[in-house]
């Protein structure tokens, strides 16, 4: 019984080897400008902004209401912004750290 739980002891240890694996947060997207804020109008974004490149109809109740930009989307609950969102753009790919 002794031999098992040392032999288990030694081997134990070898199982939890691991890669770790990187995600950026925060990189999508470019940051050149910013994106609509929260409790904005449609009114100020359509100023700023221009025409959307797609106006999704309402849902819900509330209504919901999301224009699609070219690199980002921004939601509307009534005529107020709820939420603004950069769309993925794929870059490089990231370094491999040694």
């Amino acid at each position: 019984m002794p031999r098992i739980l040392l032999l288990l002891a030694v081997l134990l240890p070898l199982g939890a080897n691991a890669d770790t694996l990187q995600i950026p947060i925060g990189q999508q997207g470019a940051t050149r400008f910013q994106l609509p804020r929260l409790g904005e109008s449609q009114r100020a974004v359509l100023e700023r902004f221009g025409l959307a490149d797609e106006e999704h109809p309402s849902v819900g109740n509330p209504p919901i209401t999301r224009w699609d930009y070219r690199e980002f989307s921004v939601y509307f609950e009534y005529q107020q912004v709820i939420s603004s969102v950069r769309h993925h753009q794929p870059g490089a790919a990231p370094k491999e750290q040694q």
